[in-house]
Order: C-alpha cells, then sequence, then structure tokens
C-alpha cells in the first residue's frame, strides 16, 4: 500500500512540472555512463516502460533494471549507480526525448547536478526507505 501511494504522490505532483509539456518523454538512465534505459518518469502506469507499471520492467522490484529493486544495481543501497545509495558516484540521470538534462536522480546530497525538486526527492527517499 505504501508504494501505491508513493507512486500516486509521484505521478500527480513530482514531474508534473515536465510531464505536462507536450511531447515530452521524461526517462531515467543508468550505469556508469548512463547508457541503459530503466524507464520513463513521465509516463502513466499502463506503459510497458513506465517506473509506475509495477508489473513492467521498470517498476518491478524483482527486474534488475529496476530502481525499485533493493538487491540491484540501480535501487540497493550499497551500488555506486544506484539512486539509493548515499554515497553513490554514478547514480541514474534524467532525461527527457529533446535532450534536455533534468539532473541526478540520487540521495547522495553531495552531487552537485543531484535534482533539487523536493517533491522527487521525497519521492525518491519513500522508494528507497520502502526497500
Amino acid at each position: 500500500m505504501k508504494r501505491l501511494l508513493v507512486l500516486l504522490i509521484f505521478s500527480a505532483c513530482a514531474m508534473a512540472q515536465v510531464a505536462t509539456v507536450p511531447g515530452r518523454k521524461i526517462m531515467l538512465f543508468g550505469g556508469v555512463n548512463h547508457t541503459t534505459y530503466l524507464g520513463c518518469l513521465s509516463c502513466n502506469e499502463f506503459a510497458s516502460d513506465s517506473v509506475l507499471n509495477t508489473f513492467g520492467r521498470y517498476g518491478s522490484e524483482f527486474q534488475t533494471g529496476s530502481i525499485f529493486n533493493s538487491f540491484g544495481p540501480y535501487g540497493s543501497k550499497f551500488q555506486s549507480t544506484s539512486a539509493c545509495n548515499d554515497f553513490a558516484t554514478n547514480p541514474p540521470v534524467i532525461v527527457d526525448n529533446r535532450g534536455a538534462y533534468y539532473g541526478e536522480l540520487t540521495l547522495n546530497e553531495s552531487r552537485p547536478m543531484r535534482v533539487r525538486n523536493d517533491d522527487v526527492l521525497a519521492w525518491l527517499a519513500a522508494v528507497c526507505e520502502d526497500h
């Protein structure tokens, strides 16, 4: 239930500023060179590549390429490529389909390119706390 609430809050508030721009698809990329697609942040929960789709590849807590997988490289509290690692050195980045860069999605407060949106950070903290 907590995860559903977190997802609803995120989809309603956190990306509202950029997700409502027509033609913009807000996406998450991870890995050392940020070449691994981690899902769509602005897509609804029925889209196959949405992080809000709990049955999809990017929203499932069981898939390796999901930030919801607490044992995977992008959701673990210990991996350098994870959004949930307080000391991550290569956290996922948020970009859109037009090449705009929105920052790093990370709990690491010392990252200069960290997303500064309080709603996004609250969502991420809740996601990471949930696992």
